[in-house]
């Protein structure tokens, strides 16, 4: 007796809207046959979606529409029924618009728009809204219809114009058909109501229309007539502009139009007679008439005489600097500018046209600069190199064209600035000797004592060429370090007996440029007791064919050589000198005086040298008891004599000799004198 759903029920196609939706069906039992009747309720359940008739929805709504006017909206079905059939309506958020959700006599929901604010074409020329319908279901089922809303312009903007007066200026024979000015206005409405035509102003003169034409669709204002200086300088010109609603907006502006005066009247020469007839016998200076001159132009078009200035190369050429310094990295690019020497001419024409030249100094830069002779742009023809020369100065000679032609000289000083280009240098020990040679340093030596210094140096300038010194490599680590900016290796610690006897080091030297650049070079230190255990270990590693071992004999012997001959010379110049003290000692004996013998460290000796200077001569001389080892000071005389006009003093001696030698020109010195 169970009853069972035999196919799936769909209570929309079953019933429609009618609710309740009910199926009447009968049962027949049998033994004993009994007939029973039965009805079954058909439940809704919330299975579909509220449905527009379509999916956009389109408006058109006058801007001129006043708030509160509503407008319907097309209502969406939902064949579901009770609480789940639609329920209500949403909209969007917007500025202008509500909604307002009615309900009908059967139940049913529709929704109409609400102008809550006007609408303004110019500021928002359409809308676009979202309407949703909503069912009564748990979770509930929603349709949406976009609603299109165009806003329909009114005539409710007038013309404005871009400006309020326009000005312009035109000669006073300017030609028919010219552009004096062109005026401009927009209407912020669309269709005939944003359509412009312009015109003159009711009020302007008929004179001026006569002058003046106007393009009704353009705007533009042109010459019509012949303008007149001498008539009127100034038109002041009214427009106006309407557009073409049912009630028509008006702009107005104006425009003033000032006439140039040119040179079209020619001078009026008035003679006014003041004496007339003039006797022959009138005097000079007479006035004989007034003339008047009188021209209708204005300005210099109403003076006759015009001198034109014709100009004369008077001026040199001025450069904005006296002198220019240009800074240039080495190694730069060829052909690149460098510098443009900038120079003015206050004349005219020719006598302003400039040329720039390159003036050779003491070294000639024609393979190194070049200048354009039009615009005094100084190039750089080679890659300098900061290493090989630091300074160029030269001189740039700029001259006019004129005639005679005027120059002025501007200083170009060029300095190569350094780059890092050159590795450190090693001078000891030098890198490419094929020798082999170490450093002694005796075992026990304590720590800190230097054995050895590495000495290098760096071709670059300033920081470039900072050498700072470490120790990359050593047969024992502990026992050296080297100096970080000196290069000086010292014991690290005190040699011990075990120590190795044979020591390498590597050392790194490094700059401090940009790339940093670096070199190592290796030193030898032995540990030995003498210098003599070196020498034979070093014998024993040398190689038995030298090629040098000739130079070095024949350097040994050529030294001797010079030695000898030296000593040779310094004994024969000796035995020369005492050759010539003996015979001054034997000559100043033979004329000495005991009077003039004084006690004390010094001899008083006076004499008269025979034979060799003039009667008149007279020499004093003093003379340490050692002066035989010593040559003569002489004092040239200041007496009036022939040999004594001048005064001088000659030194060459050792300290503690002083001769004075005094010339008289009358008589020779009495032993009592």
């Amino acid at each position: 007796g169970a009853l069972l759903v035999n196919e799936r029920i769909d209570r929309e196609e079953l019933c429609g809207a009618v609710s309740p939706c009910s199926l009447s069906f009968e049962i027949v039992v049998e033994n004993p046959l009994e007939l029973y009747s039965g009805t079954v309720e058909i439940q809704d359940i919330n299975d579909n979606d509220p449905v527009f008739p379509s999916s956009q929805a389109r408006l058109e709504i006058s801007e001129s529409v006043v708030a509160g006017a509503r407008f319907p909206l097309e209502s969406a079905q939902d064949p579901d029924v009770g609480i789940n059939s639609l329920q209500t309506y949403q909209l969007s958020a917007n500025p202008n618009f509500a909604l307002d959700v009615q309900t009908r006599v059967d139940g049913s929901k529709y929704a109409e728009l609400v102008l809550e604010k006007e609408l303004d074409r110019e500021e928002q020329r359409e809308l676009n809204l979202v309407l949703t319908a909503l069912d009564g279901g748990s979770p509930p089922r929603s349709a949406h219809v976009q609603i299109h809303i165009d806003v329909v312009d009114a005539n409710d903007n007038a013309p404005v114009f871009n400006q309020s007066t326009y000005k312009a200026s035109v000669r006073e024979n300017t030609p028919s058909g010219t552009l004096v000015a062109r005026i401009s206005a927009y209407d912020l409405d669309d269709g005939p109501n944003g359509d412009i035509v312009y015109s003159f102003s009711s009020h302007t003169p008929a004179k001026v229309r006569e002058l003046f034409a106007l393009d009704s669709a353009t705007g533009e204002l042109r010459v019509k007539g012949q303008l007149d200086y001498e008539e009127t300088k100034l038109y002041e010109i009214y427009l106006q502009a309407k557009d073409k609603g049912a009630v028509p907006g008006v702009a107005h502006c104006k425009v003033l139009v000032e006439v140039v005066d040119v040179n079209d009247n020619a001078p009026e020469v008035t003679v006014t007679s003041v004496y007339s007839p003039v006797p022959e016998d009138a005097a000079p200076g007479t006035v004989v008439a007034l003339l008047s001159v009188t021209d209708l132009d204005s300005h210099d078009n109403g003076l006759h005489i015009l001198v034109q200035v014709s100009d004369v190369n008077d001026n040199a050429p001025r450069s904005s600097q006296a002198s220019y310094d240009v800074y240039v990295p080495e190694n730069n690019m060829p052909g690149i500018p460098i510098l443009n020497v900038s120079a003015t001419d206050p004349d005219l024409g020719r006598n302003a046209r400039l040329s720039y030249t390159l003036l050779q100094g003491d070294t000639a830069f024609g393979h190194l600069f070049s200048i354009n002779q039009e615009n005094g742009t100084l190039y750089l023809l080679t890659s300098l190199d900061h290493e090989d020369q630091v300074e160029f100065n030269m001189m740039v000679q700029v001259q006019d064209g004129g005639f005679p032609p005027l120059a002025t000289n501007v200083s170009v000083s060029v300095f190569v600035t350094d780059l890092n280009d050159n590795a450190p240098t090693v001078l000891y020990p030098h890198p490419n000797t094929t020798a082999t040679y170490a450093d002694v340093v005796a075992p026990g030596t304590p720590a800190g004592h230097m054995v050895t210094k590495v000495v290098a140096v760096d071709a670059d300038a300033g920081y470039n060429a900072w050498i700072s010194y470490t120790l990359l490599q050593a047969t024992d680590p502990s026992l050296f370090s080297v100096g970080l900016h000196n290069g000086e290796i010292f014991t690290a610690r005190q040699l011990r007996e075990d120590d190795a006897p044979e020591h390498t080091l590597v050392i790194l030297l490094k700059d401090h440029g940009e790339p940093v650049l670096s070199t190592s070079a290796t030193i030898s230190i032995s540990v030995a007791e003498m210098v003599k255990e070196v020498l034979t270990d070093l014998t024993d590693v040398a190689p038995a064919n030298d090629p040098r071992r000739n130079v070095t004999f024949y350097l040994i012997l050529a030294v001797i050589l010079v030695s000898a001959a030296f000593f040779i010379t310094m004994l024969s110049v000796g035995i020369f000198k005492c050759y010539k003290w003996r015979q001054s000692k034997e000559l100043y004996s033979s004329s000495r005086s005991t009077t003039y013998r004084t006690p004390g460290p010094f001899h008083h000796i006076d004499a008269v040298r025979g034979g060799f200077t003039p009667p008149s001569f007279y020499h004093q001389v003093y003379l340490t008891t050692d002066s035989r080892q010593s040559d003569l000071l002489c004092k040239k005389p200041f007496t009036s004599s022939p040999l004594g006009s001048r005064q001088g003093t000659i030194r060459n001696g050792e300290p503690g000799l002083y001769h004075q030698i005094v010339g008289t020109a009358s008589r020779l010195p009495t032993p009592a004198e």
